[in-house]
């Protein structure tokens, strides 16, 4: 909702959709799920989204149903790999691990290492190695192979990584150290030399095993491995399927087949970390459970819990290699310190997330996105752990590919041996469009990538940014078909009311979980809805400390409620929701901590029945900029130039729900302060506010001062770097506190905590004059 407004496709009609079921559909269901009487919101998705056929729908629904017709393939690959490990095992040779530092790599090196750990002696003779994000990159390297060859190791097995890797893996056999590859990322074009590649890219598309995640065919290679052993472990293979199930839902991989069938029984072992006995199977998982307030029996704990966090210590610290150990270790002081520190890793990844992204999408502000198909960006100060996750926010909000990069710093301008000044970033794409592919064909400006359809990650001079990205400009347009611009499309799966949502409607719907690529959440519509009881608050991280990160919170209401239905909204701020009724689409989700709830995914003005049927002109914009008519019909007044386009987005919304047209009345020319003197202006109000223990709200500082919500969250984070403590004494009200009278720092500074605010206003006012002086046929788009 943050730039362009989402398509929303309707499902097929309201209500059921019987009439359009084969006779025997909803027996089917019922008849697949022993129990449940008829299950008609569950036969209504499954039917829309084609995900089984009436004899799968045991087996996709019941993994119990489906563990009997578990698949077996890789073939000669894998049985030479089983083979040569069950030589290194009898040899006493040392065994290195290698993976990768995001939750799938992680939790593949913790079930090789949990696994492999019952056969080889852990730390003597077997050992990993997880490369660093911020030093480092994904894949194998000289520096981690000297490494392993100077401890000793004479076999390498990798995980989620390595399939093209052939240079690196010539090196580590000159090095004497034989190599096995497990994989499932884009297969090479010539051999790489590995003893074995073991990656689910070389089955037929439609395979059970084909959409395996790094975690799951690391699994399957033990699995091949305990079933070839005369004696088996003491424990049974089933104990890693917790980390299994982890790494799968973390990862961007179609949960169908085998995967579906893994992170199934993978959550069903899970559930024993909560056990409310210790000690737990992993303290550490059931930490990390406790402090995210999960329980572990939904997909939704690792991706919005368990996931974030193991992937947020690289994103932050660079080094992810205690997370092993946080997950495989028996300790259970050492592993809630761990958990501890992942926690305050999220914690951070949290707030500068949001950071980078308001930077990215005032940097969207300046770019023509009516001939742009691939956003580009770059900068020298961005976080690079955390820029794969922006540009996924950014491509979902623009509905188009976006790369953004870090320029290395002028310390790093060139190489040992005088090369180029690099940028590295990742990029994220949307459906029908191959990341990898667009990347592959452009590879000679590159100097490295690598990745999936949807996510990569790549290397390049500093000169080529604007090559690169007129070619993928380019490319991207013809793969669309000339300059149609694509947009977000938003898959509605059920028309539902207020008092439709609870739990049977959930129970249900649960059935489809886990939810990913190819059966995501499903998505509900409520018609004609209001809001009531909104409050906005930060989230703080275990110490109380506001990371300004803002979850909005309400009651639901329709004509159908007799209460209100908890939501939330994150990352808004209560003043975005519409005061009257509106037609939204939410995900409803439960917890053990707050219950069933929606979370809200989109919103806007209640359209009439006549209006859906057939839209009619959209109401017209009134220019009077210039001079007010004596004579004039009922309008809304714009008085004031809008600082941004989610503030016409509003005046757009309030204009549909009240039939009337929009009036600029607001002078064409905007003459505003100085963004240094608006500083000094807000300096001096804080000391102020502290010097007589005033409370204020923000509405008040807001109009006080004539900046919008986005620009007093900077200035409040501004005044906190020049000395100032800001005290939420409520979600609207706030207070200001000042132990010494603070020497306030340059504005202007690079370093300075004011420079972002200086930046933001003077983009504001920007926008301000362009919003004074835009022709109306702008605005009516």
């Amino acid at each position: 909702m943050d730039a362009l407004a989402l398509r929303w496709e309707m499902p097929r009609s309201d209500g059921y959709l019987e009439d359009g079921w084969p006779d025997d559909w909803l027996e089917a269901v019922s008849q697949a799920l022993p129990g449940t009487s008829r299950p008609r919101w569950l036969a209504q998705v499954l039917w829309q989204r084609q995900l089984a056929t009436a004899a799968d729908l045991a087996g996709w629904l019941n993994p119990a149903a489906y563990g009997a017709t578990l698949a077996s393939a890789f073939g000669a690959d894998m049985a030479i790999a089983v083979t040569r490990l069950r030589q290194a095992i009898s040899r006493g040779e040392k065994v290195a691990i290698w993976g990768d530092f995001d939750a799938d790599g992680v939790t593949a090196t913790a079930v090789l290492w949990d696994g492999l750990g019952q056969l080889i002696p852990k730390g003597d003779r077997l050992t990993y190695y997880i490369p660093n994000r911020l030093s480092e990159s994904h894949g194998l390297s000289r520096r981690g192979i000297d490494q392993l060859a100077a401890w000793g190791a004479s076999l390498m097995v990798t995980c989620d990584t390595g399939s093209t890797s052939g240079a690196e893996i010539a090196y580590a056999n000159a090095q004497g150290i034989a190599v096995i590859v497990t994989d499932h990322h884009t297969l090479p074009t010539e051999d790489i030399g590995a003893l074995a590649l073991i990656n689910p890219r070389r089955l037929p598309p439609d395979h059970p095993l084909a959409t395996l995640s790094g975690v799951a065919v690391a699994y399957k290679l033990l699995e091949g491995l305990y079933d070839a052993l005369d004696t088996p472990p003491a424990q049974p293979l089933d104990h890693v399927l917790d980390l299994v199930a982890i790494g799968l839902i973390a990862d961007l991989v179609e949960l169908r087949g085998d995967c579906r069938y893994l992170a199934q029984v993978g959550l069903q072992r899970m559930q024993t970390q909560t056990q409310p006995h210790p000690p737990y199977p992993r303290p550490g998982l059931a930490k990390l459970l406790e402090l995210c307030k999960r329980t572990g029996d939904r997909p939704t704990d690792i991706s919005f819990g368990l996931g974030p966090r193991i992937n947020a210590v690289s994103r932050i610290h660079g080094d992810a290699s205690f997370c092993v150990e946080l997950l495989t270790s028996q300790d259970r002081d050492r592993c809630y310190a761990l958990a501890h520190e992942a926690e305050l890793a999220n914690t951070r990844r949290k707030a500068l997330q949001r950071d980078l992204y308001n930077q990215v999408m005032e940097r969207v502000t300046q770019v023509d996105l009516a001939t742009t198909r691939c956003l580009v960006l770059a900068d020298e100060q961005w976080e690079p752990g955390i820029l794969g996750l922006v540009a996924g926010q950014v491509a979902q909000a623009l509905g188009r590919p976006a790369i953004l990069l870090r320029i290395d710093p002028p310390a790093d301008l060139a190489t040992e041996d005088g090369g180029p000044r690099l940028a590295r970033g990742s990029a994220r794409s949307v459906q029908g469009l191959d990341l990898y592919q667009l990347f592959q064909s452009q590879s000679s400006l590159l100097t490295g990538f690598g990745g999936h359809p949807l996510a990569a990650g790549l290397t390049l001079p500093v000169e080529h940014i604007d090559l690169l990205a007129a070619a993928l400009n380019r490319m991207v347009r013809e793969q669309l078909g000339g300059d149609r611009a694509p947009q977000p499309v938003l898959e509605i799966d059920l028309t539902v009311t207020v008092a439709d949502l609870g739990q049977p409607l959930f129970r249900e719907l649960k059935w489809l979980e886990p939810c990913g690529m190819g059966n995501p959440v499903p998505k509900l519509l409520i018609r004609d809805a209001w809001f009531q009881n909104t409050k906005h608050r930060k989230l703080r991280d275990r110490n109380n400390k506001a990371v300004g990160f803002i979850k909005t919170e309400f009651e639901l209401w329709d004509d159908s409620a007799q209460v209100g239905f908890p939501g939330e909204w994150w990352g808004h701020y209560r003043d975005e929701l519409p005061q009257g009724r509106c037609d939204l689409v939410v995900e409803l989700d439960f917890n053990g901590y707050s219950g069933y709830h929606v979370k809200l995914v989109d919103l806007r003005p209640v359209l009439t029945e006549a209006s859906r049927a057939a839209p009619g002109p959209a109401l017209p914009i009134l220019d009077w900029r210039q001079a007010i008519p004596d004579e004039r019909s009922a309008v809304l007044v714009v008085d004031q130039a809008p600082a941004q386009w989610s503030d016409w987005q509003v005046w757009q919304r309030q204009a549909a729900q009240a039939g009337l047209p929009l009036a600029l009345t607001f002078a064409p020319v905007v003459e505003e302060r100085s963004p240094v003197d608006r500083w000094q202006e807000l300096v001096g109000l804080a000391k102020y506010l502290a010097r007589t223990k005033t409370a204020v709200t923000r509405v008040q500082l807001s109009q006080r001062l004539g900046l919008s919500t986005p620009s007093l969250a900077l200035g409040l984070t501004a005044l906190e770097t020049a000395g100032f403590e800001v005290v939420e004494i409520d979600p609207d009200t706030i207070a200001i506190r000042l132990d010494l009278d603070p020497v306030a720092p340059d504005p202007v500074a690079p370093e300075s905590g004011a420079r972002r605010f200086l930046d933001a206003l003077q983009e504001e006012q920007f926008r301000r004059r362009y919003f004074a002086q835009v022709p109306v046929s702008a605005l009516s788009g």
